[in-house]
């Protein structure tokens, strides 16, 4: 700029500063979208490891599938363990930092505060969305894993699961009467 005095437009200023705030609020939305997704998956995973455990699968594939399980839920809760973000600068610091600006200038540093906290919420929105997904893709090999260990180990038994000693009595008895 040269050393030229900028102008600031206070009605400009207001229009990118509210631009900011509504942008920083879809970011936290986003943000919460995937804590939501997160959480949903980690209950999946716990679903899952606990179908498992009632089977009789083959005993390397589950381990696989149990290890997956275990990945997919630390990557689940790392996707949403709590975070802090930018937003604006302290109430305190805001008020004895702003209050003696005219207006302008007070709402382009606001603007410009706005502006650093919503390129680092960006980074940790990344990187949220990245554990989920893998998250997700670790969750599906866990479950295919898991459907393969208990059909490799059905097969080995004439191809289908024997019924349980117990389930066989209901059902005579239920038979019976």
């Amino acid at each position: 700029m040269g050393g030229e005095e900028v102008t600031l437009n206070a009605e400009t200023l207001e229009l990118i500063n509210s631009e900011l705030t509504a942008r920083l609020a879809r970011q936290a939305g986003s943000s919460d979208k995937i804590d939501t997704k997160a959480v949903v998956l980690v209950g999946y995973v716990i679903a899952a490891v606990s179908f498992l455990a009632t089977q009789h699968p083959e005993p390397i594939l589950a381990g696989l599938a149990y290890a997956a399980y275990a990945v997919a839920a630390v990557l689940g809760v790392s996707a949403y363990a709590v975070r802090s973000y930018g937003d604006v600068p302290d109430p305190r610091g805001l008020f004895n930092g702003y209050v003696v600006l005219p207006r302008s200038r007070a709402l382009a540093a606001l603007a410009a505060v706005r502006v650093k906290a919503f390129e680092g919420n960006a980074s940790t929105l990344r990187r949220k969305a990245g554990l989920w997904w893998f998250s997700v893709v670790t969750l599906l090999a866990g479950v295919i894993l898991m459907v393969i260990s208990i059909v490799v180990h059905n097969d080995g038994h004439g191809g289908a699961a024997r019924p349980q000693p117990r389930a066989v009595a209901a059902v005579a008895s239920y038979i019976a009467t």
